[in-house]
């Protein structure tokens, strides 16, 4: 679950998105070992049995175990529900988070079902026979997430985990928020979000305004996989960030 990219120096730790998996940083690992060790990191339910209970809490606890072999405070860098864990990581364990990077997540969605969006994902046509399916259902970039994410087996690509858990995943964000813990910290955070983003209006620009070493920044005609929509301009927000922090 945790995998070892190279690199020497701080801990690097790569968290990815719901129905992502560590294989979706590829692009980004050779120019993030310039700045450390690098690790990737699949969450549980992503490949790998979920937690008896469905909570963030639980996805929380699976990270710590995983990374306790990780023994210097370490960069986070997260997308979506890997900044969501990331961030109450830190707030767990302060100790252990030198800082954060969060991309396109924010801490309430309370309201929100996944009822239309777990339909829609009952209907994709899997499995797909190959790589060309999933890039002409999906389109490029989403593809992309998709071909480093899906299980690929004699049959084609398909999920890597249960609709199911992936519906229960995103439904607990409907219910609560996660203010709290973003407010608790002060570990210097890099927001990013995209232009086209899914977060509700403001709410990235608001948690840099109660944090109190934030820096929030609007990537012009990105989605929600910012790293994968503009990788360019991604790269430069992150490593300028990452200069900053780990300046001697």
């Amino acid at each position: 679950m945790l995998h070892d990219e190279g690199g020497a120096g701080v801990p690097i730790l790569l968290l990815h998105g719901l129905m992502g998996s560590a294989r979706t940083w590829r692009d980004q690992l050779d120019w993030l070992r310039e700045y450390g060790h690098v690790y990737t990191f699949d969450a549980a339910g992503h490949g790998r049995p979920a937690p008896a209970e469905l909570t963030t809490e639980a996805f929380v606890a699976d990270l710590v175990e995983a990374t306790s072999v990780i023994t210097e405070p370490m960069v986070l860098i997260g997308h979506s529900m890997g900044a969501l864990h990331g961030w109450v990581f830190a707030a767990e364990y302060p100790e252990r988070v030198r800082a954060l990077v969060v991309e396109d997540i924010a801490p309430d969605f309370t309201g929100r079902t996944a009822a239309d969006w777990v339909a829609m994902i009952e209907a994709w046509p899997q499995p797909f026979p190959d790589s060309a399916a999933v890039l002409a259902y999906f389109g490029p970039v989403a593809g992309r997430y998709f071909l480093n994410s899906f299980a690929h087996g004699p049959d084609g690509y398909r999920l890597h985990g249960s609709v199911a858990t992936f519906r229960d995943i995103s439904e607990e964000w409907g219910t609560r928020d996660f203010w709290s813990q973003w407010k608790s910290l002060n570990m210097p955070a890099l927001l990013i979000e995209g232009e086209h983003t899914i977060t509700p209006p403001g709410q990235m620009r608001e948690m840099a305004e109660v944090h109190p070493d934030a820096h929030h920044v609007v990537i012009p005609d990105a989605g929600h996989l910012v790293h994968d929509d503009q990788p360019a301009r991604y790269r430069i927000e992150v490593e300028h960030f990452l200069r900053r922090i780990l300046a001697p």
